[in-house]
């Protein structure tokens, strides 16, 4: 199983940005899709979920409101809309796939390799 994340850069505190993780080697809707996040020096922590087929989603509260998951089974593809972004979301953000959406990083047998998300202030 291959999860490759993209869509992270440097953006002003405010503005947006939209991730993607494209994922192959298993089949897609089969899976939930989370999407975790670590900044220097912390753990990593959930920042969303999504069930198989997309009907069910998880937010950390920290997010909530301003995250969207997203995916398109079609595409094998999952999506992180962040708006409203502020500083404190600085940090690599990371996709990962398991048997049922859950907000531990124990719930999930693959990841991918990350990508930086730098919000200024």
């Amino acid at each position: 199983v291959q999860l490759v994340e993209s869509g992270g850069g440097l953006v002003q505190a405010g503005g947006s940005l939209r991730l993607s993780c494209a994922a192959s080697g298993r089949t897609f809707s089969w899976y939930a899709m989370g999407w975790f996040r670590q900044a220097p020096g912390k753990e990593r922590e959930f920042v969303a979920a999504i069930s198989g087929s997309g009907r069910i989603t998880y937010y950390a509260d920290s997010v909530k409101g301003r995250f969207t998951i997203a995916r398109d089974n079609a595409k094998n593809t999952v999506y992180l809309q962040m708006n409203s972004l502020k500083p404190e979301d600085t940090a690599v953000y990371y996709c990962a796939t398991g048997g049922s959406a859950s907000t531990a990083v124990w719930g999930y047998d693959y990841w991918g390799q990350g990508t930086q998300v730098t919000v200024s202030s």
